[in-house]
C-alpha cells in the first residue's frame, strides 16, 4: 500500500545511513539511464520511458509485465519509475496482497483521478502467485486505465497470467545480465558513496568468482561483493583477496575459465567420461561446469555430439534424448536446466557404445576427399525431365517397392567402389540387431540372396 510516516521514516534513514540496508538495495539506480541490461527496453518511446513522463498523450503507456529471471532488473524498474514519475505510486506483493488489497487500490486510483486528475501506477511483485480470481479482480481497472499496471514474474506470464490480462498488457522480456553488465554493476557498488565508497578494491580473479556465483543476477553479486567486503575490513584488509571471498560466501572457486583451456579440457573430460561410460566422473565435470556459469546451450550441443559419435545405433534413443534436452535447456535456462543436462548425461554415459557410425562416415568422407567418387550409375539419376529416357537416365532402375522384401538386387554405388563396405555395426546394445541384418541385406542387393524375407 501506501507509505505510511513510519515506512516515509525508514526510507529516510536509509538514505542517510547506508549500512541500514543491502548494499543491493542501496545500489539501486535512481534513473532509467543508471540501469545497466536491458537497453532493449529503455530505448526512447518506449513503454518505461514514457511510464516516467516522456509523454504519449492519449496514445499513454499500456499496462506491462515484466518477466525475466531473478536479480535482472525487475524491481528496479519498478522503483526507478516510483521515483521518476509524477504519478502516484502503489506497491504490493502477490506473497501477503489479496483481492481486498487490490479493489482498496482500485478505488483510491478512482478518487485520485477524478478528484485530483492524478494517475496511479501500481507495482505488484510476483504475479504468479496471484490465483485466477485475483488476477480477475485487476481488469477492470487495468482495461478502463484506472491504474498502469506494473507486473513482475519469474515464471512464464502465458503459463502463470491469465489470458485477459495478457492480452491488456504489453509483455516485456528482461535478459539475464551478461557478464560485462555485472562488471558494471560490481564497479559501480565499489566506488559509490552509497555503495562501498572505495573501501575495497576487487581483484581480477575474485572479480571472476564472483561473476561466477551471481549467474546473471546482479543481486546475488552484490550480496556475495558485501559479504566478501565484510569480512575483508573486518580483517583490515583492502583487497577482497580470492580466498576471503570463498570464506564469506562458502563457496570455493572452481578453476575454469571460459574463454581459455580449462573450457575445453573441462568439456573434453566430460564427454571421454560419457564415452567410458563412467556416470560418476562425467556428472563431476558437468557439475565443474555448471557451477562455473558455462552456457547450458555448449553443454547440451557437446551431448548431442556424443549421442552420435560414442552411442550411435547401439541405442538409437541417445540421440532423441540429447536433442529433447537441449531443447527444454533453451527454453528453461539455468537453473532448472541443470536437471535436464543431468537426465540426459546420465541416460548417454550409461547407454552402450558404439563409434560404427562415426567411422562409417569418415571412411566414406575418406574416399570422397581423395578423388573415389565416380559417376552417378545411369539407373539412379534422375528421369524427370525431358530427354532423360534419350540419354539413358533412370534407364532399368527397379523399384524396390515392386519386389518382394523390398529390396532391389542393383548397384547403387559408382562403378569403381562397388563392393565398398563404410558401415561395419558392433554386437553391443541395439546395433546387435543391424549386425545381423546387414549382411542379408547386402547378400539381397548383390543378388546372391534369396527372394525372401519379406519386411526385412
Amino acid at each position: 500500500m501506501e507509505p505510511d510516516l513510519f515506512t516515509a521514516a525508514a526510507e529516510d534513514r536509509r538514505e542517510r545511513d547506508p549500512g541500514a540496508s543491502p548494499l543491493a538495495v542501496r545500489m539501486r539506480p535512481r534513473t532509467l539511464d543508471d540501469v545497466v541490461g536491458q537497453q532493449h527496453l529503455l530505448r526512447p518511446g518506449s513503454p518505461l520511458r514514457r511510464l516516467v513522463g516522456d509523454g504519449g498523450g492519449p496514445a499513454g503507456p499500456s499496462s506491462v509485465i515484466l518477466w525475466g529471471p531473478p536479480g535482472t532488473g525487475k524491481t528496479t524498474l519498478a522503483y526507478v519509475v516510483s521515483k521518476a514519475t509524477d504519478k502516484r505510486f502503489v506497491e504490493l506483493s502477490a506473497i501477503t496482497a489479496g483481492v481486498k488489497e487490490v479493489r482498496a487500490v482500485i478505488e483510491s486510483a478512482k478518487r485520485q483521478s477524478g478528484g485530483y486528475g492524478r494517475d496511479t501506477v501500481l507495482f505488484l511483485d510476483e504475479i504468479h502467485r496471484f490465483s485466477k480470481a485475483q488476477q480477475d479482480s485487476l481488469l477492470p481497472a487495468v482495461e478502463n486505465r484506472w491504474v498502469t499496471l506494473i507486473a513482475a514474474t519469474t515464471e512464464n506470464p502465458y503459463f502463470s497470467v491469465i489470458s485477459p490480462l495478457l492480452s491488456r498488457s504489453l509483455l516485456l522480456t528482461l535478459e539475464p545480465l551478461t557478464d560485462d553488465d555485472l562488471r558494471g554493476v560490481l564497479a559501480r557498488a565499489l566506488t559509490d558513496e552509497r555503495g562501498l565508497a572505495g573501501a575495497v578494491t576487487l581483484p581480477e580473479d575474485t572479480e571472476a568468482h564472483l561473476l561466477r556465483i551471481a549467474g546473471g543476477d546482479a543481486r546475488r553479486a552484490l550480496t556475495a561483493l558485501e559479504a566478501g567486503a565484510g569480512s575483508a575490513i573486518s580483517k583490515g584488509e583492502e583487497t577482497i583477496t580470492l580466498a576471503t571471498l570463498e570464506e564469506s560466501v562458502d563457496r570455493a572457486a572452481v578453476a575454469y575459465d571460459r574463454d581459455g583451456d580449462q573450457h575445453y579440457d573441462v568439456a573434453s573430460a566430460l564427454i571421454k567420461s560419457i564415452r567410458g561410460s563412467d556416470v560418476d566422473a562425467a556428472l563431476h565435470y558437468l557439475a565443474r561446469m555448471i557451477d562455473a556459469g558455462e552456457d547450458p546451450r555448449f553443454i547440451a550441443r557437446r551431448l548431442m555430439i556424443s549421442a552420435s559419435e560414442d552411442i550411435g545405433l547401439a541405442d538409437s534413443t541417445a540421440l532423441p534424448t540429447a536433442v529433447a534436452a537441449a531443447q527444454a535447456v533453451a527454453m528453461i535456462g539455468f537453473p532448472e536446466a541443470s536437471l535436464i543436462l543431468s537426465h540426459a548425461t546420465i541416460a548417454l554415459a550409461l547407454a552402450p557404445k558404439s563409434n560404427a557410425a562415426t567411422k562409417a562416415i569418415g571412411a566414406a568422407l575418406d574416399d570422397v576427399r581423395t578423388g573415389k567418387a565416380g559417376p552417378v550409375p545411369p539407373h539412379l539419376r534422375d528421369g524427370h525431365y525431358k530427354g532423360a529416357a534419350k540419354l539413358g537416365h533412370a534407364q532399368g532402375y527397379v523399384y524396390p517397392h515392386d519386389v518382394p522384401g523390398a529390396i532391389a538386387a542393383q548397384d547403387y554405388l559408382p562403378e569403381e567402389l562397388q563392393g565398398r563396405r563404410y558401415y561395419t555395426p558392433t554386437r553391443y546394445g541395439a546395433e546387435a540387431r543391424y549386425f545381423d541384418v546387414l549382411e542379408r541385406v547386402r547378400e539381397r542387393l548383390s543378388g546372391k540372396g534369396e527372394r525372401s524375407g519379406e519386411g526385412e
